[in-house]
Order: structure tokens, then C-alpha cells, then sequence
């Protein structure tokens, strides 16, 4: 069974392992040991933290094999961002140069360098080991997510944002980085990639261009990549806008790929969630009206969230009946509480 539950000490190793496999560009998770170990101690201080408004918790999470005992995959919640290090972004828009002597009138797309998402909250460090990239383990590592929030509200900002990866090649070559690589950073996108990643984020400031970038103006590869994602995010994407997640014109200053957003209350998920009780059964659900859902316990440092077929057919939703085996996952019993949506997309 797959279960979704808070970094442990334990996971280094495999953390480490999905930082090197993630490649370049997945700028939330670093190579770097110490980092690595800093992700996880800070994710275990959130977990163990009461607080009463958002903050500085940074929320880990590991997708596991409860038979292998093997991590799947990660992502992760940060609750405010921009608090501690300055939130980039560049903003696309527009600006009119019209001559109404001469008759003439156009319309040109500039990008603006901001900090504008200064304090929502963030999705982030998405990823699902190759070998698990199949059924609803992808949809069960990103959507848990969401009911996790909507449960615990006081630690999170109405407004959740997600940095999907923009375009880059295997080598780490960015067309967009590349434009501003030879105007005004001289260093590959990997370094300053990395740099960042690290939290080394003061040459960001110091060398990008302090006034509007006019689009037309760059290279056609960089004009071309504005807003587009690489292809292995393609999938993250569309689920993201499946739930109701849009782009407001807000894009990476590296690569230039799009930042969604969304206000939790309105995401898909939590529109079709609901809390019941707990009544544990011994019978298998199989029937064509059998749907996983996903579940979510209550808890915060005892987090747990796991598929449960259910049949719709039998349920009112007053109670919520679950095999003993996925009650044991998510550690509840007769009488809890727990907190479930469909996984496999809209009703």
C-alpha cells in the first residue's frame, strides 16, 4: 500500500537520491547534503509547530511502500513565502507606444521583475520516482496536499501558488537564461540554478536588470518558452489546472516557466471533500461503482493520507468505510474522524 507521511530522519538517503534524480532546474531541492539535512530538520520543527497564522514552516513529505518500506517520491508545502529570502518574479504585461499624429498604435509585451507573491502560500517539491509513475500515485502525492490545508487552515494562506519548471534541455540548457546569461549574469543556468537552490539568492538582485525587459527584444528561443513548461511537467500542469489552478502572467526569472495560482477554497478537491466518521470493515470493495478516494487523518505531526476504495453505491458519506488495512495506514479507528475526496478527477 502507498501512504503519505511526513520526512522522517530516516529519509535522508532517499531524499538525497531523488535530489540527484530530479536533474537540473528542480530548484527546491538542491544537491547539497547539508541542505538536504536542513529540509528535513526544518519539515519535522513544522510538523511539531502550533502556529496561529502562516509562517516559516516548510512542509515535507514522503510517498512510501508500506511493503517495501521504499520512498516513492516527495512534495512538499511551504506555508508563506518570501518572509526570510525576497520571492522573484517576473510579471508579463503590457505597455502602449501610440502616436495619434502619426497614426500609429502599438501594443508590446514587457516583463517585470517583482516580488509580488510575498507571503502566499506554495506547493512544491513535487516528484515521483520513475518506477512509481503509474495508477493514482501521482494524483494521491499532489492532491493530498490540498485537504491537508483546507484542514488545517491557520497555518496556511488563502492563496497557494506553484512554480511549474519552464523549458530546458538534459544539459540544463534554458533559452531563456541563456538571453539573460549573456546581458547580464555571465554563469549557466545550472549554477545559478543551483545557487539559488541553496539559498544564495543576493546576486539575483545585484545583477538582474532593474527595469522592465521589453519581450520583443530577446532572442526568438527565449520568446518562444514565455510561460511554456518542460516536458516532464506537463502532466503536473494539467492536473494543477484541472483543479483550478491559472496562470495570472507571473514566470520563473530563470526559465521563464509559469507560476499557477489558486485560492484553496476553490480548488476541484476540496469543493468535492468531506469529513466523516470511521467504520472499519472487512469487506473488499471491487465493484464497477468502487472509487478511490483519498483519505486524510486529522492529524499534523501523525499525518497520514492513503487511497480507499470505497463504493458510492453503499455510502451516504455520514460514515466513511474502510478496510482494516487502509485503517492501519492512516491510523485511525472506529469513531475518528477523517477527511476524503475523490482522487481520480472531477465527479
Amino acid at each position: 500500500m502507498l501512504i503519505i507521511r511526513p520526512i522522517e530522519a530516516r529519509d535522508y538517503a532517499a531524499l538525497f537520491e531523488i535530489a540527484q534524480e530530479s536533474g537540473i532546474g528542480f530548484t527546491s531541492l538542491p544537491v547539497n547534503e547539508a541542505l538536504i539535512q536542513q529540509k528535513i530538520d526544518l519539515a519535522q520543527a513544522a510538523f511539531q509547530a502550533q502556529p496561529s497564522q502562516p509562517g516559516n514552516q516548510s512542509y515535507l513529505f514522503v510517498l512510501e511502500d508500506t511493503e517495501s518500506g521504499e520512498v516513492l517520491g516527495t512534495s512538499g508545502i511551504e506555508a508563506s513565502v518570501g518572509l526570510n529570502d525576497a520571492f522573484y518574479h517576473y510579471h508579463l504585461g503590457k505597455v502602449v507606444h501610440a502616436s495619434r499624429e502619426l497614426g500609429i498604435h502599438n501594443t508590446v509585451e514587457i516583463l517585470t521583475f517583482c516580488n509580488d507573491y510575498t507571503g502566499v502560500s506554495e506547493i512544491c517539491t513535487l516528484f515521483l520516482r520513475e518506477k512509481a509513475r503509474k495508477g493514482l500515485a501521482g494524483r494521491l502525492l499532489s492532491k493530498f496536499r490540498f485537504l491537508f490545508m483546507a484542514q488545517h487552515p491557520e497555518r496556511f494562506s488563502d492563496t497557494l501558488i506553484a512554480e511549474m519548471r519552464g523549458v530546458s534541455d538534459d544539459n540544463g540548457k534554458s533559452p531563456f537564461w541563456e538571453w539573460l546569461e549573456a546581458h547580464f549574469f555571465s554563469m549557466d543556468f545550472p549554477t545559478a540554478d543551483y545557487l539559488t537552490g541553496i539559498g544564495k539568492k543576493v546576486f539575483i538582485a545585484e545583477l538582474m536588470p532593474k527595469y522592465p525587459i521589453y519581450v520583443n527584444l530577446l532572442s526568438k528561443d527565449a520568446q518562444a518558452c514565455i510561460g511554456k513548461v518542460h516536458e516532464k511537467t506537463k502532466p503536473a500542469l494539467h492536473l494543477l489546472e484541472q483543479e483550478g489552478f491559472r496562470c495570472r502572467g507571473y514566470v520563473d526569472i530563470f526559465d521563464a516557466g509559469p507560476t499557477v495560482e489558486a485560492d484553496i477554497h476553490n480548488l476541484t478537491t476540496i469543493q468535492n471533500s468531506k469529513h466523516s466518521l470511521v467504520k472499519i470493515t472487512n469487506e473488499h470493495n471491487q465493484s464497477q461503482s468502487t472509487q478511490e478516494r483519498l483519505v486524510i487523518n486529522n492529524k499534523v505531526a501523525g499525518f497520514r493520507a492513503c487511497l480507499v476504495p470505497v463504493d458510492t453505491t453503499k455510502h451516504s458519506f455520514d460514515e466513511l468505510l474502510i478496510p482494516q488495512e487502509c485503517a492501519d495506514a492512516l491510523q485511525v479507528v472506529d469513531g475518528d474522524t477523517v477527511y476524503h475526496a475523490p482522487c481520480a478527477g472531477r465527479k
